[in-house]
């Protein structure tokens, strides 16, 4: 994929925004502990904006942990979905490529699967210009770990019907202020196959209607159905953590 995403996958999220918050997963307990190790500090009572912050999964996680949180989401249908499930929540419409902050205002900004729709050339001073000295930016992703057979199957599968680069990973690249630190976490959930295929198809390669979407959906769950006879299957995720201190 290019570093400028198609704008129509952008915005194919506000279509499926509940389903999007039904069957996307959440993140691990030992992220956030390895979000505090790698930033310096605790998130409890730390200034955090979450952007690109769809349905609010990695917000309301940074709210259990006691941050002050505030979600950034530019499209209309996440925003008004994350709005339902997180009232308490403060929220505002915009995107990394312009912060509506202050300058110094933030200890932490986070982008949950949400950094690789953003411009680096202009979000990665947004984020040095609102980040007090000593805050932090953390970027993340759940990224279906291809080490485990059948997920490396299902991705060879997927890029032979619709071609590589299906899966938008998150990718920092050292700029002046912001040096990277990355960390990898495995972990799993065990779902209905059902539900794996509903998740898939919460993809913006499935949400903008490529041809052949539905078939190959199809024909994906007589496959899966074979592998996992008792119709139950383990997501293997890996969690790609990357953080930048400002000095």
């Amino acid at each position: 994929m290019t570093d400028a995403p198609d704008a129509s996958r952008a915005r194919s999220f506000s279509s499926a925004a509940a389903r999007y918050a039904d069957h996307r997963p959440t993140y691990p307990p030992a992220l956030l502990d390895a979000v505090e190790d790698l930033a310096g500090f605790r998130l409890a009572g730390a200034r955090v904006a979450d952007v690109g912050a769809g349905t609010g999964i990695a917000t309301a996680l940074l709210r259990e942990r006691g941050a002050r949180v505030v979600a950034v989401e530019p499209g209309e249908g996440m925003a008004a979905e994350l709005h339902r499930r997180n009232p308490l929540v403060p929220l505002v419409r915009g995107d990394g490529n312009r912060l509506p902050f202050a300058a110094g205002s933030l200890d932490l900004l986070t982008y949950a699967q949400s950094w690789h729709w953003t411009d680096p050339a202009r979000s990665g001073p947004e984020a040095l210009r609102v980040l007090r000295p000593g805050g932090a930016l953390a970027v993340f992703s759940n990224d279906p770990d291809v080490e485990v057979e059948w997920i490396a199957g299902q991705r060879a599968r997927i890029e032979k019907v619709f071609g590589p680069g299906w899966y938008i990973n998150e990718r920092v690249r050292p700029q002046g202020g912001l040096e990277f630190t990355t960390r990898l976490l495995r972990w799993s959930r065990r779902i209905p196959v059902d539900a794996h295929l509903a998740k898939l198809s919460t993809h913006s390669l499935f949400l903008i209607g490529a041809p052949g979407t539905d078939a190959f959906l199809a024909a994906e769950r007589e496959r899966l159905l074979e592998q996992f006879p008792d119709g139950r299957l383990e997501e293997h995720y890996v969690v790609d953590l990357s953080v930048a201190v400002r000095r």
